[in-house]
């Protein structure tokens, strides 16, 4: 009979199409990896794998088997992990990715309650703007907004990700507001232009009466991460795009100012994200439930909406 890590070893190299994909999925190193996979052919006595030096890709009985196994062992790990966790509690390092300043400002304040509820879990995070691949790359979850993620993946709306347009007190003192979004291009542009597809694009703002008026800032300023994009704003630098959840602690100081509080771009909604629903790990779970629920108390929302009715 097989071990469940040799099993385990090869659907999940399978999946990532590479050892080292597997090995930071499963908390193990890569050579350990490629050691249960080798075992699992000995013992089988077919190769299930062609490996190169750049991925791997399954042979003709590596898929079969693959096949063969994968709804099972899915089967076996669920029985597992709910034996396992029968009157204990979630534990385990919990690796989640998110942007830095949305994590700072809101989920990061809510890990003091969640770690004393759950002591034997341990944070391991990453702040990035860039989108992440869960299941490569080794992710319990992640938390962003205007991102398509690939199939199976699962998803929570927190709340929705609604752009306005500010600016710093300084910068409008010489400068009549604008009376509409088109009206935008006139001024100073700190433009945001996406790490990932290297484009700027070009929003369409709404008001709450339906209409829709598209906009691009002059692009005085380019740059590739949103918290630029606020601090340049600061600065007195031009006018930008950028969340509502961004912007909202300097509308609060009056250290910004938004302009045509009517309209706003919608970009998605701000949820958080992990790879399956049926083996989703309790660590995960109560994660998820935490996060969601914390929004749903705090009416985060509803403070990130964009629209004014």
């Amino acid at each position: 009979m097989e071990t469940l890590a040799n099993l385990e070893s090869f659907v999940r190299s399978a999946e990532g199409a590479s050892f080292s994909a597997a090995a930071r999925r499963l908390g193990l190193t890569p050579a350990a990896v490629s050691r249960n996979v080798a075992m699992l052919e000995r013992n089988l006595g077919v190769r299930l794998f062609h490996r190169s030096t750049r991925k791997l890709t399954l042979t003709d009985s590596g898929e079969r088997f693959l096949l063969a196994i994968k709804d099972n062992l899915e089967g076996l790990q669920q029985a597992i992990s709910g034996v396992a966790t029968d009157g204990g509690e979630p534990a385990g390092v919990l690796k989640v990715s998110m942007g830095l300043t949305f994590g700072a400002d809101y989920i990061l304040p809510l890990m003091p309650a969640f770690l004393a509820r759950y002591p034997r879990i341990r944070l391991d995070w990453q702040f990035a703007t860039r989108q992440v691949d869960l299941i490569a790359e080794g992710y319990d979850a992640a938390i962003g907004g205007g991102i398509e993620w690939q199939a199976g993946i699962v998803s929570r709306a927190l709340a929705p990700l609604h752009l306005i347009a500010v600016a710093s007190p300084e910068y409008l003192k010489t400068r009549k507001p604008p009376t509409d979004p088109a009206d935008l291009a006139h001024y100073d542009g700190i433009a945001w232009r996406s790490s990932r597809t290297g484009r700027i694009r070009e929003r369409l703002m709404r008001n709450a009466a339906g209409a829709e008026i598209p906009v691009r800032l002059a692009e005085t300023i380019v740059l590739d991460d949103p918290e630029a994009t606020c601090r340049a704003a600061l600065l007195g630098l031009g006018v930008t795009l950028i969340a509502v959840s961004h912007a909202l602690p300097h509308l609060e100081r009056g250290s910004l100012v938004r302009l045509l509080p009517q309209w706003y771009s919608d970009g998605g909604p701000i949820s958080l994200y992990y790879a399956t629903r049926t083996l989703l790990p309790s660590k995960t779970r109560v994660f998820v439930d935490f996060v969601v629920q914390a929004f749903k108390r705090d009416r985060l929302a509803e403070r990130f909406a964009g629209s004014l009715g």
